[in-house]
C-alpha cells in the first residue's frame, strides 16, 4: 500500500476523510426518535448478485442505504441495473460491511455512476479495515475522486437517518482496539421501525456472534434476519439464533457455491426453528416490505421456502 493511501486509511480511523456533501449528517450515537405508530412502509431489496452481497434499503421518506454492492467481476453492474430499475437516482448512505471484494466490489462503479449520472452519494461507512486489494483500492479512489464524505463507524453508532422513523444501530465492530480481522470487524446493523426488526451482519462469525449476544441481547430478537457469511456455517450459530428469534431469513450466495453456501447445518437449524427461509439463488431478488407491525415478501422467482426443501436443491 502506498504512503498516500496510507494516510487515507489512517484519516478514515479519524472519522472523517475527505470534505465532501454538505448535506450529509453527522455520525450520532443517540437513536433516532421512535414511534409506535409509524406511516409508509420499509423496504429491504436483497439483490440476486450470485456468491455474493447487495441489499437495498428504502425508507417510507426514499431515503437510501445500501450495504454492499456485489462481486468484484461485474463491478457493480447488476446492482446499478437493479437500483435503476427502482427510480433510485441517489444513494444517501453507502455502507460497506468489510473490504472483501463480493462486498465491496461494485462501491467505485455505485459511486461513479451516482455522482456523475445521479443524485450522488450521501456519505459512505465501513469498519476502517484496511484491505490490499486492487477492489479495495478502487473504493478509496472513487471515494476521494468525488470527495464522498467516509466514516468510520463502531458498535454503538446510529447511521444518521433524516427519516426518523428507521433507527439503524451499529452493532459491529466493537468500539476501541478490534484488530484488523477484516470478518470479525464487519459491520452489523439493527434495523428497527415501528414493531418490526431487522438484522444484517455481514461477514461475522461465531466468535463476534457470541460477543452481539452478550452485549446487544435488547437489539437481536428480530423478524428478518439477512444470514451472516452467506449463510456459512460459520455463522448463524445456535446461541445467536435462539437470542434472534427471526421468522424469516434471506441467504445471498451462489446456488454452485465453491464454499458449499448455505450450509445445511444452517438449513436444518433454521428448519428446526421453523423459520421461513429465502435465498437468491433460488428466489431471485427477495423484497421484503413492512408497515412497522406486518411483513410481507414478495419474490423474483416461486420457490419453497422450507430450510428442509432448500438442502435438496444444494444437490
Amino acid at each position: 500500500m502506498d504512503r498516500r493511501r496510507l494516510l487515507l486509511v489512517v484519516a478514515v480511523a479519524a472519522m472523517l476523510v475527505l470534505a465532501g456533501c454538505a448535506t450529509a449528517p453527522e455520525l450520532s450515537d443517540e437513536p433516532s426518535p421512535s414511534t409506535s405508530t409509524v406511516d409508509g412502509e420499509l423496504e429491504l431489496h436483497h439483490i440476486d448478485v450470485g456468491q455474493a452481497d447487495a441489499t437495498l434499503l428504502v425508507t417510507p421518506e426514499n431515503e437510501t442505504i445500501l450495504i454492499d454492492s456485489g462481486d468484484w467481476r461485474s463491478d457493480g453492474s447488476a446492482v446499478i441495473d437493479y437500483l435503476e430499475s427502482q427510480d433510485i437516482d441517489r444513494i444517501d448512505h453507502l455502507v460497506a460491511t468489510h473490504a472483501h471484494a463480493d462486498h465491496i466490489g461494485g462501491h467505485a462503479a455505485v459511486i461513479d455512476h451516482f455522482e456523475e449520472h445521479g443524485d450522488g452519494v450521501g456519505a459512505a461507512y465501513d469498519s476502517g479495515v484496511a484491505h490490499t486489494s486492487q477492489t479495495y483500492e478502487n473504493y478509496l479512489d472513487a471515494v476521494e475522486s468525488h470527495d464522498v464524505r467516509l466514516f468510520e463507524v463502531a458498535a454503538g453508532d446510529q447511521i444518521p437517518l433524516e427519516d426518523g422513523q428507521v433507527n439503524a444501530t451499529v452493532l459491529n465492530p466493537p468500539a476501541g482496539e478490534s484488530g484488523t480481522g477484516l470478518h470479525e470487524n464487519s459491520v452489523s446493523l439493527s434495523l428497527e421501525f415501528g414493531e418490526f426488526s431487522y438484522l444484517t451482519t455481514g461477514d461475522a462469525e461465531g466468535e463476534t456472534e457470541e460477543r452481539l449476544v452478550e452485549e446487544w441481547s435488547d437489539r437481536l430478537e428480530i423478524d428478518v434476519y439477512q444470514a451472516g457469511h452467506h449463510g456459512s456455517s460459520t455463522s448463524s450459530t445456535g446461541p445467536k439464533l435462539d437470542a434472534s428469534t427471526p421468522e424469516i431469513a434471506i441467504i445471498s450466495s451462489a446456488q454452485a457455491s465453491q464454499y458449499d453456501h448455505p450450509s445445511a447445518d444452517v438449513l436444518e437449524s433454521f428448519d428446526d426453528r421453523r423459520i421461513e427461509t429465502y435465498w437468491t439463488a433460488v428466489h431471485g431478488d427477495v423484497v421484503v416490505r413492512t408497515d412497522g407491525e406486518s411483513s410481507f415478501v414478495s419474490t423474483e422467482r416461486e420457490a419453497t421456502t422450507d430450510p428442509d426443501d432448500l438442502i435438496e436443491l444444494k444437490e
